[in-house]
């Protein structure tokens, strides 16, 4: 696949909200995902696909309502994908919250070989 393919791709799933698929298909094995410092219930770095779907088995559990999410601005240029992803979420024993995030994936022989977020 293409960057731009992947792109379309990665995005479809994004807003559909299924994250498990969007990793399934366009990760690759050894793939290194990047949270933000201001993120306090996850590691700096996660590496592997096996890993990057636990990490976000363990977002999952922690929402109890997702209000809203939102993808917006997703763009290409060479190898790299960029896309604003927004969400109205109320996290278990924590107020509704709404944010946003950049999020950056670099693509690789036709996978996705990091993704890093940005708030």
């Amino acid at each position: 696949m293409t960057t731009a393919q992947i792109a379309s791709r990665l995005e479809t799933l994004c807003r559909a909200g299924d994250f498990h698929t969007a990793v399934d298909e366009l990760f690759a094995d050894d793939a290194l995902s990047i949270e933000p410092v201001e993120t306090p219930d996850f590691q700096k770095e996660t590496r592997g696909k096996a890993n990057i779907q636990q990490k976000g088995e363990k977002f999952g559990n922690m929402v109890d309502t997702m209000h809203a999410l939102t993808i917006r601005d997703t763009i290409t240029t060479g190898d790299v994908i960029a896309m604003v992803m927004g969400m109205d979420v109320t996290m278990k024993g924590r107020p509704r919250a709404n944010f946003e995030e950049l999020c950056v994936y670099q693509v690789k022989d036709g996978k996705i070989v990091s993704e890093q977020f940005f708030m």
